[in-house]
């Protein structure tokens, strides 16, 4: 099984956006596998394909069930609005108040191939929403006003240079 690490902000890949899945086959299902292993590892409840350099449309999340895949997610439909702290694997360390509607319908597929419909509210809301900007080539950092973005911005840099962050993003001053 190949391994992989989680591609930390400055990362290009993190800005592309991912490829629709055609087929569904052992290999997408050993790409799922190695992804929760590397999700697992970096200690997170979520990771997107582009998270680990892969450019598909599909992400990987366990929030205590277990862990799935859900491949060519796409929300389609929304409602509320609530502000909650939110952090992301590829901005290790640090947390953000980010607004997204708060209850969210997602429909994709599962690695058999079966159509997935579900609703999820709360933290689960959150985690659709932020692995699909994932895949869209949108950081958490993007939905920040300026001055938001900035500090934490600064903040990312200075956590970098105390050693709290395993990959120091090159070159990243803005978005």
């Amino acid at each position: 099984m190949n391994t992989f690490s989680v591609r930390i902000l400055g990362d290009p890949v993190l800005r592309q956006q991912a490829k629709i899945i055609e087929n569904i086959d052992g290999d997408l299902a050993r790409l799922a596998d190695a992804m929760i292993v590397a999700m697992h590892e970096a200690h997170g409840a979520g990771l997107a394909a582009p998270q680990v350099g892969v450019l598909k449309r599909m992400y990987t999340y366990d929030v205590g069930d277990g862990p799935h895949t859900l491949i060519n997610p796409e929300i389609v439909e929304s409602s509320g609005e609530c502000i909650y702290s939110e952090g992301c694997l590829s901005l290790p360390g640090l947390a953000v108040d980010i607004l997204r509607p708060e209850i969210v319908t997602v429909r994709g597929v599962d690695l058999d191939g079966n159509e997935v419909i579900f609703e999820g509210g709360d933290f689960m809301g959150r985690l659709i929403q932020h692995e699909i900007d994932h895949l869209d080539g949108v950081l958490l950092l993007d939905r920040l006003d300026p001055d938001e973005r900035r500090a934490a911005l600064k903040e990312f840099h200075r956590m970098a240079q105390a050693g709290g962050v395993h990959s120091t993003p090159s070159g990243v001053t803005d978005f």
